[in-house]
């Protein structure tokens, strides 16, 4: 059975990380007119050495991959950061960004089904009827928006990468603990990122960048991706992937909060009712198991993350 205290301390750390992400868009309107994959490049180059001193100064362990680990870690790098970028621009040249947005709001639903598979056990009931509460929450804070077949194709895609992000990392949480995880996918999607922008956008492109973009693309590097990926996954490996696909509710409410305080505007009814109903249901799915109203049967999700050593060979 959970305490309260225990529970909060661990889905602190995901609550944190999904702060971040949810704040750095207004950051991210500085890198609009950047050359994508080069800026990208920079961001995750810059994120690995950032990475690698954290993770020194934290006594953390790393490992080199092995096997079918390289799958699962090259799988985050092109999926959930690398495609992820790409159906993001490309989304938004046939919808407008809302559209995107509200597909990727579609994330708790599909980590709470599928990730409690990868973690062979059984969904939790309470998360699956608050996952569809959570999306709805994050569809009126974000809004919708017109767009084409293109575009929901595209949306749809940028769906399935940033379920990715979380859910092939379950495979390697427990060899490769958070940092290692983190640590592995950030510098493969910096090698291939700077092959695309070396292609893509040319070799010189690097020189484009201002000032103003350099300090967003720093901003980026450390708090939006060395932090927050490490913040993610830890709460990944301890409370389950289905369990933490909640807390993506977080980043559009903060996205939300950021925007009215940098001078955006106060919401809209319909944001701050979306608000209301993101509150709900993560209140309603994190609820610690042993309250009242809360699912009891589910095991223990950090035995599910970190299984045996037997488990661990058969993937």
């Amino acid at each position: 059975m959970d305490t309260p205290s225990a529970s909060f301390a661990q889905l602190l750390a995901g609550i944190i990380g999904m702060t971040l992400v949810g704040s750095s868009v207004t950051v991210s309107r500085t890198l609009v007119d950047a050359p994508l994959f080069t800026t990208q490049a920079v961001r995750y180059a810059a994120a690995t050495v950032i990475l690698l001193v954290m993770a020194r100064l934290a006594g953390a362990r790393l490992v080199w991959p092995q096997g079918r680990e390289w799958l699962w870690l090259a799988g985050i790098a092109v999926t959930g950061l690398v495609l992820f970028n790409v159906a993001v621009v490309r989304g938004v040249d046939h919808a407008e960004p809302a559209v995107v947005a509200v597909a990727v709001a579609c994330v708790p639903v599909v980590l709470g089904v599928v990730g409690p598979v990868l973690e062979r056990r059984r969904p939790s009931r309470q998360v699956l009827w608050a996952a569809p509460v959570v999306m709805a929450g994050a569809v009126l804070v974000e809004g919708t928006g017109r767009t084409d077949a293109v575009g929901v194709a595209w949306a749809a895609l940028a769906l399935g990468c940033e379920a990715a992000f979380t859910l092939l990392a379950v495979p390697v949480l427990r060899r490769h603990s958070p940092w290692g995880v983190s640590v592995h996918a950030i510098w493969l999607a910096a090698v291939l990122l700077a092959v695309l922008g070396t292609a893509a956008d040319g070799p010189s492109a690097v020189r484009e960048l201002s000032g103003p973009q350099w300090a967003a693309a720093g901003y980026l590097a450390l708090m939006v991706t060395a932090v927050a990926f490490v913040l993610w996954y830890s709460t990944v490996r301890a409370v389950g992937a289905g369990r933490a696909g909640l807390l993506t509710g977080i980043a559009p409410l903060a996205a939300a909060v950021v925007g009215a305080v940098s001078g955006s505007g106060v919401p809209r009814p319909s944001v701050w009712l979306g608000i209301a109903v993101l509150i709900a249901g993560l209140v309603a799915g994190l609820r610690p198991r042993g309250v009242p109203g809360a699912e009891a049967a589910d095991p223990d999700p950090s035995a599910a993350a970190n299984p045996s050593p037997a488990s661990a060979r058969s993937r």
